[in-house]
């Protein structure tokens, strides 16, 4: 045999299947590209700088692992159109050997081309893409080409083993597969599958669980596992729902005599419900990548525009002093006087006492120690500070909710009972205390009250050496100098080293490293949303491809029974249109029921805009839908020209 005949049979099986193998090239070709963009970003020495490595090197460990899921689950899809093919080799007298090595070259270009165009792609964006990070944070542009050979080298590797992989699992459907059963397997599906009722009711629980601990999570460290829990639950539901409870709905259908005997519906109903089987499962992809699209753009999205309001809530002054003891007063005097010494220009002053205790709520309890804390200011500094004029009894406090409610009208605390006066809707701005993720109860108390508490937790702490004290003390101020002169003067308050101070805080400082780090996130979730976006759009163009060639011969002899083009096109909207944009639907309501947790989560770093998250989360919504629509469009005609063949 001629030893350039495999090379040259497998170049003429890929233009052959040229509709099927030129999506899947340009996938692989743009997935390599995105991994070296992450990867190299990673490595770039500037970036270490500006502390975003570590976020970059998440960032590519998330993209390594789509892509291998990612790559097996689209090259299934040309298995499964290529089966009936290797089968009809098989048959001619091909052994499964020849097939293998047939395989082995169209891997060998399909790799080649993806891995040499997506690394020209990668090393050509690349400065790009730093440009692009470097924008977004506001630092300066660094002059010079980063390449690593490193870096190019791990990325060429890693998909030469995804490739080889991916292969290997080929190689093993041909040899376990006689020819008859691979003439069949491409037709696998076709049998009307039974209304799994139990698994659909199932779908229905793993679904609802994932809402219900999604939407009364009441507090944000709770969140956080109930997140990865709810999300589980969910994608298990989900696949459950489209496989099991898609069926049990079509069958519902099929019941329904008015419905069912009309021409499009009894064409697309029938149709659908012969071939869900292998439908679902792609259903299911399509509704989970559109549900990671919408919350990871919506949420990073958000995260960028409010990122000024989220330095706000962390940094509430330009200089953020926090206090220990009672002599927090007299360490005020000695700023103000190292303040008049520097000739530093000052404004907006604030100053106010609180206590700090950490304790554990029981409903309208609170006991001493643990995670939560419960936050006090004197009524006294609280009118000086918010310009109020509360007036309360020994046993009346006023009450501002933190992340999580307090509907109680009484609270016990440190063996009193205080009744919720009235609930506020301001408190004294503190970085610290808003960057707390446990839960905080913010409550204002009459002075006498900060004084007891205060002796109350001195007594139950006096042997513990490591308790500190609870009396705090907040004084921020603003000034008009700049970063250089506020740098320096914050210089000089370290060197002063006045007592009582437990934490000294510059807004100018802190921004860059914050806008760093929220930037980070964004341009991770923009790299994910579009890789996501892309496993979407593909998988929806094979799914029509794999139904077009599946349904062409069911529409040929429609033809020949007297139905007309147009009644054809019809039918196929009617079938596509049933399911297509479901998906799309579960999506939203998934969204939806997401939308409490991630309020919480975000509340973590400190985006408490809902507003500013809401309209992030509808625009999004809509954006996409726009999208899935074009998609919808684009495929339906790719669908309708193969059926009409």
């Amino acid at each position: 045999m001629n030893k350039l005949f495999f090379p040259r049979l497998a170049a003429d099986n890929i233009r052959k299947n040229a509709k099927t193998y030129v999506p899947y090239i340009i996938t692989c070709t743009v997935t390599v590209m995105m991994y070296y963009l992450v990867k190299s970003l990673s490595c770039n020495p500037a970036l270490e700088d500006m502390g975003l490595g570590a976020l970059m090197i998440v960032g590519s460990g998330v993209v390594a692992l789509f892509a291998l899921i990612f790559l097996f689950y689209t090259n299934s899809f040309l298995i499964k159109r290529r089966k009936k093919e290797f089968g009809l080799f098989h048959i001619l007298g091909m052994e499964k050997r020849h097939l293998a090595k047939s395989l082995a070259w169209e891997t060998l270009y399909v790799a080649l081309i993806s891995i040499g165009g997506g690394l020209l792609l990668g090393i050509t964006l690349d400065k790009l893409a730093f440009l692009l990070v470097t924008r977004v944070i506001g630092q300066p542009v660094t002059l010079g080409f980063f390449l690593s050979p490193k870096v190019v080298g791990n990325t060429a590797g890693y998909f030469l083993l995804i490739f080889l992989l991916i292969y290997a699992n080929s190689v093993r459907q041909i040899h376990t597969s006689s020819p008859i059963e691979l003439m069949r397997d491409s037709h696998a599906g076709e049998r009307e599958p039974k209304a799994k009722w139990f698994l659909a009711l199932l779908g229905f629980v793993c679904v609802g669980a994932g809402y219900y601990y999604a939407r009364t999570t009441k507090d944000a460290i709770s969140a956080i596992g109930t997140f990865f829990g709810a999300v589980a639950l969910v994608m298990i539901g989900t696949y459950l729902l489209f496989t099991a409870g898609s069926i049990a709905i079509l069958k519902l259908m099929r019941k329904n005599k008015r419905f069912y005997y009309q021409a499009n519906h009894f064409i697309s109903v029938s149709g659908l419900l012969y071939r869900m089987k292998q439908n679902a499962v792609g259903l299911a992809n399509i509704c989970i990548l559109s549900t990671m699209v919408l919350i990871i753009l919506s949420s990073t999205g958000s995260m960028m525009m409010g990122i000024q309001d989220i330095i706000q809530s962390r940094y509430p002054n330009d200089f953020c002093v926090y206090l220990d003891g009672e002599n927090a007063a007299a360490a005020v005097d000695e700023i103000h006087t190292l303040q008049a010494e520097q000739d530093f220009p000052v404004q907006d002053e604030l100053y106010y006492s609180y206590l700090l205790l950490p304790c554990t709520r029981n409903k309208d309890s609170f006991a001493f120690q643990g995670i939560d804390m419960v936050v006090a200011v004197p009524v006294s500094d609280y009118n000086r500070t918010m310009g109020t004029n509360y007036q309360l009894d020994e046993d009346e406090i006023l009450l501002m909710d933190g992340r999580t409610a307090y509907d109680y009208p009484t609270l016990h605390l440190f063996d009193g009972t205080y009744t919720v006066k009235e609930k506020v809707d301001a408190y004294p701005p503190n970085g610290v205390l808003s960057s707390f993720i446990y839960d905080s109860y913010y409550m204002v108390v009459p002075d006498s009250t900060i004084t007891d508490w205060n002796a109350s937790f001195t007594a139950l702490t006096q042997n513990d050496a490591m308790a500190g004290t609870a009396l705090k003390a907040y004084y921020g101020f603003d000034t008009t100098a700049n970063a250089d002169t506020q740098l320096a003067f914050q210089k000089a308050m370290q060197r002063a080293s006045i007592s009582s101070v437990s934490s000294l805080e510059v807004k100018t400082e802190a921004h860059d490293s914050f806008v760093g780090l929220y930037s980070g996130f964004f341009f991770i979730g923009v790299f994910l949303g579009v890789l996501f976006l892309m496993a979407t759009v593909l998988i929806i163009y094979y799914k029509q491809i794999t139904e077009g060639y599946d349904d062409r011969q069911r529409y040929v002899i429609l033809r020949q029974v007297g139905m007309n083009s147009q009644e054809i096109k019809s039918a196929i909207h009617s079938q596509i249109i049933t399911v297509f944009f479901l998906p799309l639907a579960v999506a939203g309501i998934h969204v939806i029921a997401a939308y409490p947790l991630m309020v919480k989560l975000l509340a973590m770093l400190n985006l408490l805009n809902q507003r500013l998250f809401f309209g992030c989360t509808v625009s999004c919504y809509l954006v996409f839908a726009v999208f899935y629509l074009a998609v919808y469009l684009l495929t339906a005609k790719v669908y309708y020209k193969i059926v009409s063949q």
